[in-house]
């Protein structure tokens, strides 16, 4: 069937049968071979109730961190360690338990959500009448009737509207964020149906593509029986799909809709795969810290084994009397015991490895990302939207770009298009002035003129939205004018409908296939719309057939001046293409219309391509392509249009402190040169002192892309000093970025443009398509510095390049919300990408950079004096800690105050930030997480561990302390090492902490107090439930004794005086920028509380960090 009736079809493609109605077709026709497809479930939960724990414990094991603690448990249960398994254990139960239960919970809300779906009452016509029934009960080849406002349950095919003339107005807000009425279009032979009856009577066939995830892309065909006759072959493509998600609007009903995709076949399921994962700069240091601290524990198990047996070789250390080893024990073999006590040292010291610091990360960066979405200074009054996060994973990468790649229509201008001026042959109108005549025009072509108004009015997808009277009665013309609006997809079409408007000439409607406008004579003239060569990309044009009242057959076509002038063939071309780059230069975004006039040989051939392109199953995208590019040729010029797209407010301001910030920005962008640099010199990415360079197809023509890439690179380094930016095209682009070029090496030309781009402090990218964003974004990343780069934009075009970008930021445009979807986070304008980096960037990297390293730090002050203990012990692997202490260090005892600290730590004011965008420098290349730094916290915590060790170690040598006369213990020594270590890390974080609030008070104190608390508690009873207790009242001998307090006092200050004595120098000697504005913000801090007590002594001042969070 599909050989015989599609002209062409060569090759086989995957494709899908459905039967409507699901009825046999005729006998003879072709074989009948039922097909088994999903039914209409959405299933968007991860997890089952069966298979929850062993899913998500696989999964949460594949992290290192994890696996590595698991096999460090599995080690202590299996041999003789000296701790108990629980100090392992029980932390990372704890990490699995907390992890599981967040997971858990957001995978019940999708089973909520996903129920409420399925459950959802749909309508079917069956056996004539219309059943009501669930919505995961439909099956492929349902007939489905969808009322207004209704949304559909599946991705359907029209076959029959309320409408007359077989059209249905569809929302698809959910899909990719355009509110603007979309048209879909019936299948001719069955627009008629009106009843359940007349659709159930139908016998026909869908043949199809199988599914697949593209929105915008549907090919098929449907075949329809009609008696013996051979069957009609109409082709389907996205204008009459469907797409579940999306609502009918406008239209009463739609009958006979049939079921073509379901459940999580649909477009929508399909989209629901995840981006590729994004890693941010913070969690691949943390990685390789990671491996170093595991490096060293290596290290410390493998020293402690050596010099074990190097201390049990002499024979009264191997078995002293008090401690004989078992037969066994003297029958194993030494490399075995060797082994076993490696294993034992790795599990004494194994705490090293801070396994609570991911989820520490885990819930800082959740919990963090509210604040962007919280912040009322990106909240939007006109779209009643505020920034949205769609991962938090990325929250600290924002305060660590170095190159910005933004689109420029509807990122940095409004894309809110005004008409301006149209030219026709020279001859220039502007509706608030009437017209004029420019360019020494002696005459004017009428019939050109009117040709040019009809054009406008005719190529376009602008639909009419008709107003509506208190009685609920449409009225679309009141007194022969009209009083409805227009609506589309596309700001340049409804601008352009509404500038004729002004000049005259009014679009009416589409009715019954019908283009109506009125004329500027006050007459209605009516137009048969006979195709429509939709716009593409590729393209830049779009055109329509239509035939007028007196027959004769028009092809109208507008598009961007590179796609029409070399395809026109007559007309006054160099008076156009002058006024196109005047305006241009302007700023304006320009079309240029032409036209030709088809004979009915030639329009007959045109339907022949057309049709033949639209059966095509495979490669119909290609077909389609071929024949528009046939049709579309030999035309006569008319003119051109002349658009404004005003530049959004603040957006010079904000590439201005971008650039401060030491950020490269680009400006990638499909518009005309002129146009763009227009946009770019309002912007401020050039200034009147920029010098520009040139690398376009214009001048690579004129000289070798070798010789202009080699004179550019050498202007560049030999004026180093001055201020470059460069202009480059999409053509030029692509012959930079060819593997081999003649005369030149592989990729040599990439590193000549790469050296270029370095020396230029702002660059645009103009005639670029949306595959060559994502080219220029990846060309950065790959460079030889590797620098993290940002891409915003707010089309569906930018989608590449913001999932190419190491932070893709959508921006909620009118071109759509498919960026949005697509982003890491999407903001409602250009101007709050200021705040979005200089502040919450900015805020995020500090405090996780701090949250990091602290936890290794306090890690090392931890474990270290457990190492130094076994030079004492003979290498016993005696614990120095208790169970209890080592069990709770990382989860309750040191956990909540970084925590906290890493979710409201504010070193400077937000206002500090916005007024020096310079500030952002500081952190700039991952500064505050580089191995001079990583080695500082390092060696600080070997440090202070030296100090608790000992210290504590020389002042209570061969020394009664408490009143009684009684001598400290090990667990005493230990639990005195222990409070000093407590008190100490969370002091240093105190001693870090700029901004306090009650919450920082309570959080840090508290912590402190809980420590002493349960000590108090642990030694001071008898539990009933351990074998032994070694702890008991040691705690509170401990502080019985006064020496033990001035020690504890001693041992603090001494360990926190080098990290304060290094501050205070640092700050003094060369102090960073943000030191500096931190200086200075407690000298106004300082100022207005003099001016506060002289003007009204009695209110308190305002203080510069002690303002609550303004995130």
């Amino acid at each position: 069937m599909i050989r015989r009736y599609c002209v062409g079809e060569e090759n086989w493609v995957d494709s899908r049968t459905v039967y409507i109605g699901h009825k046999e077709p005729p006998p003879g026709a072709e074989a009948y071979i039922p097909q088994r497809y999903p039914d209409n479930r959405i299933v968007s939960s991860k997890y089952t109730f069966w298979n929850f724990i062993p899913k998500n414990l696989f999964e949460q094991f594949r992290r290192i961190a994890n696996f590595y603690f698991l096999v460090i448990f599995l080690v202590q249960l299996i041999i003789d360690t000296p701790t108990s398994p629980v100090t392992s254990g029980l932390p990372l139960f704890f990490v699995i338990t907390v992890t599981a239960i967040k997971q858990g919970y957001e995978d019940w809300l999708r089973h909520k959500a996903d129920c409420s779906i399925n459950e959802c009452p749909v309508d079917v016509v069956q056996q004539g009448k219309v059943v009501r029934t669930q919505s995961h009960k439909l099956r492929v080849g349902d007939i489905v009737m969808v009322r207004e406002d209704e949304t559909f349950p599946c991705d359907l095919i029209l076959l029959s509207s309320s409408r007359h003339d077989g059209t249905c107005y569809v929302t698809t807000a959910s899909l990719d964020g355009e509110s603007s009425h979309k048209t879909y279009y019936a299948v001719p032979d069955t627009m008629a149906f009106r009843t359940e009856q007349e659709v159930d009577s139908l016998h026909a066939t869908i043949e199809c593509e199988q599914p697949q995830p593209d929105l915008y892309k549907f090919v098929g065909r449907i075949n329809i029986y009609r008696d013996k006759e051979e069957p009609v072959a109409r082709p389907l493509g996205a204008e009459n799909l469907l797409l579940r998600g999306a609502t009918l609007k406008n239209t009463q009903h739609i009958y006979g809709t049939v079921a073509v995709y379901t459940g999580m076949e649909t477009k929508m399921a399909l989209n629901y795969q995840s981006k590729s994962q994004k890693r941010s700069a913070v969690e691949k240091s943390m990685n390789a810290f990671l491996v170093v601290y595991l490096c060293i524990l290596i290290s410390k198990a493998v020293i402690n084994t050596v010099l074990k047996y190097a201390w049990q070789w002499s024979p009264d250390r191997d078995e002293p009397w008090y401690n004989h080893r078992t037969e066994n024990e003297r029958q194993r073999h030494m490399v075995i015991r060797a082994f076993t006590d490696f294993l034992a040292f790795m599990v004494l010291f194994n705490y090293i490895i801070p396994v609570s610091m991911y989820v520490t990360v885990e819930m800082q960066k959740f919990l963090g990302s509210y604040f962007i979405t919280w912040d009322e200074d990106m909240f939007d009054e006109e779209l009643g939207e505020g920034a949205q996060v769609n991962t938090s994973d990325l929250n600290e990468e924002l305060g660590q770009v170095e190159y910005v790649f933004t689109d420029k229509t509807g990122t940095l201008t409004e894309n809110n298009m005004e008409f301006i001026e149209c030219c026709v042959d020279g001859n220039v109108y502007i509706p608030k002035h009437g017209f004029k005549c420019t360019l020494n025009c002696n005459c004017t072509n009428l019939e050109h003129e009117d040709l040019f108004f009809r054009a406008l009015c005719l190529c376009h997808t602008v639909q009419v939205k008709e107003e509506e009277t208190v009685d609920g009665i449409k009225r679309g013309i009141h007194q022969g004018r009209p009083t409805s609006f227009y609506i589309s997809s596309s700001p340049d079409e409804v601008a352009l409908v509404e500038g004729m408007k002004r000049l005259g000439y009014t679009y009416l409607r589409l009715k019954d296939n019908y283009m109506e406008i009125l004329n500027k004579d006050d007459e209605i003239e009516r137009f048969e719309l006979l195709h429509v060569l939709n716009f593409d990309s590729v393209r830049r044009r779009m055109s329509v057939i239509v035939k007028s009242s007196s027959g004769e057959y028009l092809l109208f076509c507008k598009g961007a001046d590179s796609s029409i002038f070399p395809r026109v063939v007559s007309g006054k071309v160099e008076q156009v293409k002058a006024r196109v780059e005047q305006n241009a230069v302007e700023g304006l975004r320009t079309l240029c219309v032409a036209y030709r006039r088809l004979s009915e040989t030639e329009y007959e051939e045109a339907c022949h391509h057309l049709s033949q392109a639209k059966l095509a199953l495979q490669d119909r995208e290609q077909r389609l392509a071929q024949a528009y590019d046939i049709i579309e040729r030999d035309f006569v010029l008319l003119g051109a249009t002349a658009v404004e797209d005003r530049l959004q407010e603040k957006a010079a301001d904000t590439i201005e402190s971008l650039h401060k910030a030491g950020m490269k920005v680009w400006v990638l962008t499909g518009d005309k040169m002129e146009t763009a640099a227009a946009t770019c010199y309002a912007s401020k990415l050039f200034r009147r002192s920029t010098q520009i360079l040139e690398l376009t197809k214009k001048r690579t023509e004129e000289q070798s892309l070798h010789d202009v890439l080699f004179e550019l690179n050498r202007t560049v380094l030999r004026q180093h000093c001055l201020d470059f930016g460069l202009i480059i095209d999409g053509a030029t682009l692509s012959a930079v970025l060819k593997p081999n070029q003649e005369g030149a090496g592989h990729g040599n030309y990439r590193e000549i443009f790469l050296e270029i781009c370095r020396n230029c402090s702002a660059v645009l990218c103009c005639r670029m398509a949306p595959l060559q964003k994502a080219q220029i974004v990846k060309l950065i990343k790959a460079s030889k510095e590797h620098p993290i780069t940002l891409a915003i934009g707010d089309g569906a075009n930018d989608v590449s390049m913001i999932l190419e970008a190491h932070v893709g930021i959508g921006i909620m445009g009118k071109e759509g919300r498919q960026a949005a979807r697509n982003s890491d986070y999407a903001i409602p304008k250009f101007k709050h990408l200021k705040k979005m980096l200089l502040v919450h960037g900015h805020y995020y990297y500090i405090r996780i950079a701090e949250l990091v390293q602290y936890f290794f730090y306090k890690n090392v002050c931890f474990i270290f004096p457990q190492f130094l203990y076994q030079f004492f012990c003979g290498f016993s692997q005696q614990p120095l800690y208790d169970t209890a202490y080592l069990t709770l260090y990382n989860i309750s005892f040191t956990s909540l105050p970084i925590l906290l600290y890493s979710l409201v730590e504010q070193h400077v004011t937000i206002e500090t930030l916005k007024r020096e965008p310079s500030l952002y420098r500081d952190i700039a290349k991952n500064s505050l997480l580089r191995w001079p730094v990583f080695l500082y916290w390092t060696c600080l915590g070997v440090f202070d561990a030296v100090i608790f060790f000992f210290g504590a170690y020389f002042l209570f040598d061969n020394t009664t302390f408490t009143s009684n006369g009684q001598m400290f213990g090990n667990w005493t020594f230990g639990t005195l090492v222990f409070t000093v270590l407590v008190f100490t890390v969370t002091l240093k974080l105190a001693l870090d902490t700029h901004h306090w609030t009650w919450i920082n008070h309570f959080v840090i104190w508290g912590s402190l107090l809980f420590y002493v608390i349960f000590s108090l508690l642990w030694g001071g009873i008898i539990w009933p439930f351990l074998n032994y207790q070694r702890m008991y009242y040691v705690f509170m001998q401990m502080l019985s004794s006064g020496p033990a307090w001035l020690s504890i006092i001693l041992l603090i200050t001494v360990s926190l005086l080098p990290d304060v004595i290094k501050k205070v120098l640092c700050r003094a000697i060369c102090p960073t920028a943000t030191e500096r504005a931190q200086v200075g913000c407690w000298h106004q801090h300082d100022n207005e509380t003099e001016a506060l007590n002289f003007i009204a002594p009695i209110r308190p001042p305002s203080s510069c960090f002690l303002s609550p969070p303004a995130e």
